[in-house]
């Protein structure tokens, strides 16, 4: 089992925290693939409503991705 399948079943078993680890994983490798989309719009839309953090870190995605800082890949 490699580190990624690893953190896609830790973060399932904590919806809390999730969004955050998605984020900053994606963040941190500086690309974005479509199983990371997934798995983060999952993970939002299970949780029920977002909170402001939440959406900040979203946000932060977005901004990423428009100044070039975040590749979208394997789409």
């Amino acid at each position: 089992m490699n580190n990624q399948t690893l953190i896609y079943k830790n973060i399932a078993q904590q919806p809390k925290a999730a969004v955050k680890e998605i984020v900053d994983k994606i963040i941190k490798s500086g690309q974005m693939s479509r199983q990371d989309h997934t798995l983060l719009t999952s993970t939002v839309l299970a949780n029920g409503n977002s909170n402001e953090a939440e959406r900040r870190l979203i946000n932060q995605i977005f901004d990423y991705i428009q100044t070039g800082r975040l590749k979208l890949i394997d789409w």
